[in-house]
């Protein structure tokens, strides 16, 4: 989704800083869905304001720059709102795992375990993240995404519980690694 609609729905949740809705794709509600950079939420906040979709209003801060918190205006909800009905982009997932797990054939089995309790232990974190956190706004649709994102946490880890043995399996015995055509660099 561009940044610009992110930015968007996020102030249509309330009105917010650009750092505070950098921590909304950082470490917030939308984390589990896209990231966004302070490098492109910035040019995207100016924009919107620039194009009449957003106020902004400095407020003083003692010992600090003042703070620019952005507020949707009418035309900017209404862009939100035409927003919400473009075609939805399929989801990219990415996967630093999967990809280690492609060469796990390369890899002792030690670091294939390794791996996987490192993969199974931020998956569970993710669960208990998911369950703890309090959504805003609290409405049926935000507790469907919710329990959507707990059940693909919970079902990922089910299925590397699983398959755990078949998932060392693949590892091979120290010294035996790269015999593949892959070899080793050096």
């Amino acid at each position: 989704m561009h940044v610009r609609t992110l930015c968007l729905g996020a102030l249509a949740l309330g009105d917010a800083s650009g750092y505070e809705i950098k921590k909304l794709f950082e470490d917030g509600v939308f984390s589990h869905f896209s990231e966004a950079s302070f490098g492109s939420i910035y040019p995207a906040l100016t924009k919107l304001t620039d194009d009449g979709l957003l106020t902004c209003q400095a407020h003083s801060q003692e010992g600090r720059p003042d703070k620019k918190v952005y507020s949707l205006t009418d035309l900017g909800r209404a862009a939100f709102q035409e927003a919400l009905f473009q075609p939805i982009q399929a989801d990219k997932y990415r996967s630093d795992f999967l990809f280690s797990l492609i060469f796990a054939n390369q890899m002792p089995t030690s670091r294939v375990s390794e791996i996987l309790d490192n993969k199974l232990e931020e998956l569970k974190e993710e669960h208990n993240r998911i369950e703890a956190e309090g959504i805003v706004p609290n409405t049926p649709s935000s507790d469907l995404v919710k329990e959507f994102g707990a059940h693909v946490t919970v079902s990922m880890i089910e299925f590397l519980e699983k398959n755990r043995l078949r998932i060392e399996a693949l590892g091979c015995e120290t010294g035996a690694c790269f015999s593949t055509p892959c070899e080793a660099v050096g």
